[in-house]
């Protein structure tokens, strides 16, 4: 099963869904930003209440717990809407015993994947495999006891951005997101 995080990672997911022949769906996460610098993740938060925080950025960056709560109010908002709109009313694609690869267009902090990989553990997924085309070096020790394996295309050590990897970066909307899950539902 191949779980694309919306909405930059299901452009990638579902290219790797069609070179598989697996099921594409989409397990949503939301990344919590600084207020100051939103792009920098503090944490994440997913479906089924998973919440996931990096308390070195939260420490160095002197966040007051109100503007935590506040930034978590907002992206829980967020969260509910995209949710509703990617998958409907209908549940989420059981992973009991299955092997499944989360896929996002690339890791920055790890916090959105740390999430993502977490959601999938709890929905019972026997193998959690985490795949990006692009991070950090050495991002794979953050996803020890979330995921048994991280595959990364390319781990530069002078990372910078994501973006800076991509020849076309721009959003991905929420129609493409749409109709992408919906064309990989059955390989």
């Amino acid at each position: 099963m191949i779980l694309a995080l919306p909405r930059g990672g299901v452009p990638v997911a579902f290219e790797v869904a069609a070179h598989l022949g697996a099921p594409l769906d989409a397990i949503v996460v939301r990344k919590l930003g600084l207020p100051w610098q939103p792009e920098l993740a503090f944490g994440a938060i997913g479906e089924g209440g998973v919440r996931v925080m990096d308390e070195r950025v939260v420490s160095r960056s002197g966040l007051r717990p109100e503007e935590l709560s506040e930034v978590e109010g907002r992206e829980r908002e967020e969260l509910a809407r995209r949710l509703l709109l990617y998958r409907g009313e209908r549940s989420a694609v059981p992973l009991d015993g299955r092997i499944t690869v989360v896929v996002d267009d690339g890791i920055a902090t790890g916090s959105t994947m740390r999430a993502a990989a977490a959601i999938a553990r709890a929905r019972g997924a026997s193998s959690v495999v985490v795949a990006v085309p692009v991070a950090p070096f050495g991002i794979g020790s953050r996803f020890s006891g979330v995921a048994d394996d991280v595959v990364v295309v390319e781990a530069p050590r002078g990372f910078q951005a994501i973006g800076s990897f991509y020849e076309n970066f721009s959003q991905t909307t929420d129609e493409e997101v749409r109709r992408l899950l919906e064309r990989g539902k059955t390989p």
